[in-house]
């Protein structure tokens, strides 16, 4: 089995070693918090943004797409959704904060750029076969992570789903920041080990 497709399937589960390490390392404190929640709500709203224009569609285990998005923050990065992710991922590890807080940092980093490296190359193999040359030019213009200034302007003028269908779909990663957070904060509250 490719290794790229191994954790394309389970990107929802290959992080909970690195969750456990942050909170079994976690010793909260008030600067890095504030701005470990800054950047989560950061990375989050990127994702709403992003699942507004994508749908669904990004929920799957499935490599590929039923269109090609290219409007909204898909007109400024080709994968908005992974830097929503990395900036999310990030937050929390301020947030827990604790003497390995910059190490963990790293790591965090780290990983998430391997991981999505990737799993993004095996995506766009496949993007490439679904979408041929109109994705060659996208992949040309838009960069991968970091988002250009001005919005590449393409053909694609879908409609954004509205703000409570996006929650829906965006339900379970804000369920899971939450849990988190709860976790980090009764750890250090009640002072229980994991």
């Amino acid at each position: 089995m490719d290794l790229r497709n191994f954790l394309f399937s389970n990107r929802s589960f290959t992080p909970i070693p690195l969750v456990l390490a942050i909170l079994y390392l976690s010793s909260l404190s008030y600067p890095h918090f504030i701005i470990g929640i800054g950047l989560i709500v950061v990375g989050e709203s990127i994702r709403i943004y992003a699942v507004r224009f994508a749908g669904g569609a990004t929920r799957t285990t499935n490599i590929g797409a039923p269109s090609l998005c290219t409007s909204g923050p898909y007109s400024r990065c080709r994968n908005p959704l992974y830097l929503g992710n990395m900036i999310i991922y990030c937050g929390v590890v301020l947030v827990a904060g604790g003497q390995f807080v910059w190490p963990l940092l790293f790591i965090v980093f780290a990983f998430f750029t391997l991981q999505y490296s990737m799993i993004i190359s095996l995506e766009e193999e496949t993007l490439v076969k679904l979408f041929g040359n109109e994705y060659r030019l996208y992949r040309e213009i838009v960069p991968r992570l970091f988002p250009r200034l001005s919005p590449w302007l393409g053909n694609d003028k879908r409609v954004p789903l509205t703000i409570i269908q996006t929650l829906q779909t965006e339900k379970r990663t804000l369920q899971n920041i939450i849990i988190i957070i709860i976790l980090i904060g009764a750890k250090n509250y009640y002072g229980f080990s994991l």
